[in-house]
């Protein structure tokens, strides 16, 4: 019991820090510049925009449209992903929302926002992206067409999440010129929607990312370097026995995936070992076992 409470508890605290990074780049940058960036929010931000000068402008606002928006697809959600999918979303959803209108109500007249439109895509696009991403890892996501795009993944599990994303969020910014007319303005919510997509998924897949190394070595410096890799990088490898095609020698294959981070540290113990040892090094997007992702987890 207290493993799954620390389970859920590190879980709500990321989708919470998630909200605040999504928020915050929602309300000082994008909203703040009409910078629809596509999904719900954009939809929101475009309403939003639209009613303006009317009187249910002050009722409508836009966290308040895009719980108004969800409610739909938080139902189609709960068909298809269940009970605690639609129980995490239904609350990044609601606490995103409610803090896009605290920061509007509070902090937003108080600190100076960039009129600087490319600089608001920019940053508003990434703070959008590295939130969202945050949830998402999670298992949960903020609603909206972020439901449609997890059905989407469903269907097509070769598509990158992000780029799903951006093709829906394209199209919602592409209808957004009727209202808005601005052609430059288009041009910067497109902008901001690449640099959302590139955020988003590095937040989502990057930590699931290491190198794939090959190295070739003499058999008993072969031995050695594994030992090494076993005992100062606290990771495993697989051998195999191989022979040079062109001198005909014995040889030994060590293959190991490991994490970016600790890459250097493998090439000083080959090059410690065997300067002479062979190596290739290729990158591994997705790694599943020990130490990496269980074949269980909900593919992202």
């Amino acid at each position: 019991m207290k493993k799954k409470a620390l389970f859920y508890f590190k879980r709500y605290l990321i989708i919470v820090l998630g909200c605040i990074i999504y928020s915050v780049g929602v309300s000082f940058f994008l909203d703040a510049n009409n910078i629809a960036s596509g999904g719900v929010t954009g939809i929101a931000i475009i309403i939003s925009y639209l009613l303006e000068s009317t009187p249910a402008a002050s009722i409508l606002t836009t966290g308040v449209l895009i719980i108004i928006i969800n409610v739909p697809l938080f139902i189609l959600g709960f068909i298809f992903f269940g009970k605690g999918f639609t129980l995490s979303t239904l609350f990044a959803t609601v606490l995103s929302s409610v803090l896009i209108e605290v920061w509007n109500l509070t902090l937003k007249k108080f600190i100076p926002v960039t009129n600087d439109i490319l600089i608001s895509s920019l940053v508003g696009g990434a703070l959008f992206g590295i939130g969202l991403g945050l949830i998402f890892r999670m298992g949960s996501t903020t609603g909206g067409t972020d439901i449609v795009v997890k059905l989407l993944r469903k269907k097509f599990r070769y598509v990158n999440t992000g780029i799903i994303s951006m093709i829906i969020d394209i199209v919602i910014v592409c209808s957004s010129f009727a209202a808005y007319r601005d052609f430059d303005l288009l041009c910067y919510t497109v902008i901001s929607i690449v640099i959302l997509t590139i955020a988003f998924d590095t937040v989502l897949y990057g930590g699931n990312s290491a190198k794939l190394v090959y190295i070739i070595s003499v058999e008993d410096k072969a031995g050695l370097i594994c030992d090494k890799i076993i005992k100062e990088l606290d990771i495993s490898a697989t051998v195999t026995d191989g022979k040079g095609a062109y001198t005909g020698d014995n040889k030994r294959m060590i293959l190991c995936a490991i994490k970016s981070f600790l890459y250097p540290k493998l090439r000083d113990v080959v090059k410690d070992c065997d300067p002479a040892a062979f190596m290739i090094v290729t990158s591994a997007k997705e790694i599943y076992g020990e130490g990496y992702k269980n074949h269980t987890d909900e593919e992202l």
